[in-house]
């Protein structure tokens, strides 16, 4: 597998993959990096950018996550409450959430993603702009075309319900850091929800996706919330070119969060 680097702002290395994505449990779609165990990574926004104009990432699915409406009624969302979605892309999820009489507040990097959302589900959203970024709204789901770590506490003020199944673990750890200290740390108290995660060997294969193990859940996300692990899966039979790439084993974690008090 070939893979560039090419410069990015300040000077970044940004990491870029050829066109051989490899598809999640279920419906997550990675790029593969080269397997140089020693490179520092940094991603920057061209990096998504350009993955969504190559139709190499794959949050389009055919399906809901079956983990979410397995467990998303136990997590204990109040009835309406508004939910946050991450590094949204076009996830089906955020339709199953506003089923469920959640509307939902996504956030996504790419105007490409945020058009095929509305577009491939016959919504017209209505526009307008913010510090945030661009706003697009059609019935109870309300995407802003922007960068999540723009977002402060009054941004996320109403939020009840947070669901991130492909944002955490989409980032290097510098900025797994910057994520939880930033948005997370400005949803409310008592806002709650899930966290889904991969487990893997981190040194046989470069992320995005990245492995996020328990112990690293727990102690970023320790101070503020209440974490419990909710489901474990093996899913490396599963995933094939996981395998084929070296990768010995590969599971998904489940968590439910939940915001302590100030």
């Amino acid at each position: 597998m070939r893979a560039a680097a090419a410069a990015g702002p300040a000077g970044a290395r940004l990491w870029r993959a050829d066109s051989h994505g490899y598809r999640m449990h279920p419906g997550l779609h990675w790029a593969i990096g080269p397997q140089t165990h020693s490179a520092s990574i940094t991603m920057d926004h061209d990096f998504w950018l350009q993955r969504w104009q190559q139709g190499q990432t794959g949050f389009h699915q055919s399906r809901v996550l079956p983990l979410l409406p397995k467990h998303w009624p136990a997590v204990g969302v109040p009835a309406g409450g508004r939910v946050f979605v991450p590094l949204a892309g076009k996830s089906l999820d955020m339709l199953w959430l506003a089923g469920q009489g959640h509307p939902v507040l996504g956030v996504e990097l790419s105007p490409l993603a945020v058009q095929q959302f509305f577009a491939e589900h016959g919504l017209t959203p209505t526009v307008r702009s913010s510090r945030y970024g661009t706003h697009h709204v059609a019935g109870a789901i309300e995407l802003i075309c922007g960068d999540v770590f723009g977002l402060d506490a009054a941004a996320l003020a109403d939020c009840a319900g947070v669901y991130d199944r492909a944002a955490l673990i989409a980032l290097p750890p510098e900025l797994r850091a910057r994520y939880v200290a930033g948005p997370y740390a400005h949803l409310p108290a008592g806002c709650r929800g899930l966290l889904v995660t991969l487990e893997y060997p981190q040194h046989e294969m470069q992320g995005p996706p990245f492995a996020v193990e328990e112990a690293e859940v727990r102690q970023r996300y320790g101070a503020g919330w209440n974490i419990a692990l909710l489901e474990r899966r093996d899913i490396l039979a599963q995933e094939p070119r996981f395998a084929a790439a070296g990768v010995t084993a590969l599971g998904t974690a489940l968590y439910g969060i939940a915001r302590k008090a100030a």
